[in-house]
């Protein structure tokens, strides 16, 4: 007969100790300095790391929110959602994809669009959610992009498109990629008319994105440190075999380089575009405040 005998019991997880304060979510650490940081600072700093400067990246609820006067503004085109033209499938459906996606962010497509207005200007700002599939663009961003111009156009309210993709939607094929000459076509009616186009880009803008929209605004400006490009670094120095330059495709390189007409800390994005307003449309300053909130949408 063993000396031993070990009592085989089901593991049972450890007993909560008083005193002892969750910090889960607290804190978070930063990409650029790798501070750890306490969140409500953060928070308060716009998602700017108060050290280093580092931008984190936001929803596009936030996005728009933080653009329009008193956060203020009316949803158009929310009820549109993407289907599946190719039947579509990898290691899992699109349909399953795009519902996970929906299910995560809390939102039906990559991009949000607002209208109301920034400093009195009348505006329609677009917000790209990151979040949905990499904020790619398949039909449905195509289709919402193109709907923004052309009200921009009806109302001559400036457009301000607000990028954050990985570019083109690959689960929808060709059909994502006609989104980029539909859009153009639109953007260069809206520069015919005189009617204002700001583009935003913020990290990362990328492949098709980059290559229609993004830059294609009378002022095109990014946040710090944003990844800016049509192909990655990596895929880039694959191609070409050689050592690509410190910082290249981040904005301050695109700057100095004449890809960008300027580089805005989130922190002063607002009074930055408002002051661009100014001087493109003198004479369409409304009273500020006067959107509906999003909680209706149309």
């Amino acid at each position: 007969m063993p000396l031993f005998r070990r009592k085989r019991t089901g593991l049972e997880p450890p007993t909560e100790r008083t005193g002892v304060v969750k910090t889960e979510g607290v804190f978070l650490k930063c990409e650029g300095c790798r501070e750890v940081l306490y969140r409500k600072d953060v928070e308060e700093n716009l998602m700017v790391c108060p050290r280093c400067g580092y931008h984190f990246k936001i929803s596009a609820r936030q996005r728009l929110a933080l653009l329009f006067d008193e956060g203020a503004y009316v949803e158009v085109d929310a009820h549109l959602a993407s289907a599946d033209p190719l039947g579509f499938f990898d290691t899992r459906s699109y349909p399953d994809r795009l519902k996970a996606a929906q299910k995560a962010t809390g939102v039906l497509e990559a991009i949000l669009t607002g209208e109301g207005t920034i400093g009195g200007y009348p505006a329609i700002i677009q917000a790209m959610e990151y979040a949905f599939i990499g904020g790619s663009m398949g039909s449905v961003v195509g289709e919402k992009v193109t709907r923004a111009i052309e009200r921009a156009l009806e109302k001559r309210a400036a457009l301000i498109i607000v990028s954050a993709s990985g570019g083109a939607r690959m689960m929808e094929g060709v059909l994502s990629l006609m989104q980029m000459a539909k859009i153009s076509a639109a953007l260069a009616r809206l520069d015919e008319a005189g009617v204002p186009y700001i583009s935003v880009m913020t990290d990362p803008t990328t492949g098709g994105v980059t290559a229609s929209f993004a830059m294609l605004g009378d002022l095109n400006i990014a946040e710090p440190g944003a990844l800016i490009g049509f192909a990655g670094p990596r895929v880039i120095e694959q191609t070409i075999r050689q050592k690509l330059p410190e910082g290249f495709q981040r904005s301050e390189f695109l700057l100095e380089h004449g890809m960008l007409d300027a580089v805005v800390d989130r922190r002063h994005l607002r009074d930055f575009l408002i002051k661009a307003l100014a001087f493109m449309m003198p004479n369409e300053r409304r009273h500020a405040g006067a959107a509906a909130r999003h909680k209706h949408p149309q």
